[in-house]
């Protein structure tokens, strides 16, 4: 049951990047493509119905992980307190970044708030990034699980790290320029004429860099957690995670080339979904590796709720999935198609 517990909170996590990445992207590039307040006001459009409703999987994903591994969530949620202070924070900001633009038909006023949108998208697309970071690197627990991480120390990777350190810093630029890309597939998607055109571009552009980044955060990962291959060589079988890797960012390309852009969106859903995919197989069956000794890691065996407990949660689990895939089923097939400045949804 603690394997099935660990693949669900996989799924939710996923699901939540993939979604929520989208608007995240939106965010990060708005200021870029969108040159005009009604273009603006487009890409806001085009993440409107749905940005709210794609937040609930992180909400989801944390009520899971405190039912199905409260040891997991009581230590991680203590050591990480800092930064996801500072996350639900930024999740603030980008909501009234959002909501309150629309207030006040003044360019200052605009301006501001839509500043508050990009930088915020910014930040958390770089401390979710790095927060996968120092789950790969470890942190220093003790005998009681218990750890406490500085915002930063000496930037090196080692007994005494901080959340930001040369590698975490990789993870979170990796994050940074995948969702961006995501964004763009996105809002080129929703949008028409130069708008769309110039989102399409900009994911264009940014292609080479996430080829580049990706291979230097493989490497980067090999150094600082040589045991990543273990489970990879135990079982061959999961060397289809980095060849769907490989395989979504040629798939990407390709699509791009031929401005499809529902086939490019899918493409960068997938490369989201292999990345945390191989990081979740490459770490299990440990949840927070512990640096300073490994027999101090929270494991699946250690961190999981008892097996009864498991057992009927995945009962209410279940029937509270298929009402919450019905509702964003629901939800996406109302809102389809291109957004235009018809109308006045959400007051965009």
């Amino acid at each position: 049951m603690g394997t099935i517990w660990f693949a669900l909170v996989a799924v939710m996590l996923t699901a939540y990047v993939i979604l929520d990445g989208f608007d995240i992207g939106a965010g990060i590039l708005h200021l870029l493509v969108a040159r005009t307040d009604d273009e603006r006001r487009l890409v806001l459009r085009s993440i409107g119905p749905v940005w709210d409703g794609n937040e609930v999987w992180l909400l989801s994903a944390g009520g899971t992980l405190y039912f199905a591994f409260p040891l997991l969530y009581a230590s991680s949620f203590s050591g990480f307190y800092l930064p996801l202070t500072m996350v639900l924070w930024l999740l603030i900001l980008r909501a009234i970044g959002i909501e309150f633009r629309v207030h006040l038909e003044n360019s200052v006023w605009k301006s501001f708030f839509d500043g508050a949108f990009a930088l915020s998208s910014i930040l958390l697309a770089i401390f979710f990034g790095a927060a996968l970071g120092n789950v790969i690197r470890g942190v220093p627990l003790d005998a009681d699980h218990n750890f406490f991480l500085a915002l930063w120390t000496n930037w090196n990777v080692g007994p005494d790290p901080g959340i930001l350190d040369w590698y975490t810093v990789i993870c979170g630029v990796v994050a940074l320029v995948t969702l961006a890309i995501h964004g763009a597939h996105y809002v080129a998607l929703k949008t028409e004429g130069q708008l769309s055109e110039r989102a399409a571009g900009f994911a264009r552009r940014l292609w080479p860099a996430l080829i580049l980044l990706t291979l230097v955060s493989l490497v980067a990962t090999l150094f600082v957690r040589k045991s990543v291959l273990d489970n990879y060589t135990a079982y061959p079988l999961l060397f289809v995670v980095p060849v769907a890797v490989v395989g979504a960012l040629t798939w990407m390309f390709l699509a791009a080339q031929r401005n499809d852009f529902k086939q490019a969106f899918l493409a960068s859903s997938v490369y989201i979904a292999a990345m945390l995919v191989g990081a979740a197989a490459a770490l299990y069956p440990t949840m927070l590796p512990a640096t300073t000794a490994p027999e101090n890691s929270i494991t699946i065996q250690n961190a999981a709720a008892g097996d009864y407990s498991l057992r009927w949660g995945l009962a209410w689990w279940s029937l509270g999935m298929l009402i919450a895939l019905g509702y964003f089923v629901f939800v996406y097939r109302t809102f389809k198609g291109k957004v235009t400045l018809e109308g006045g949804e959400h007051g965009y």
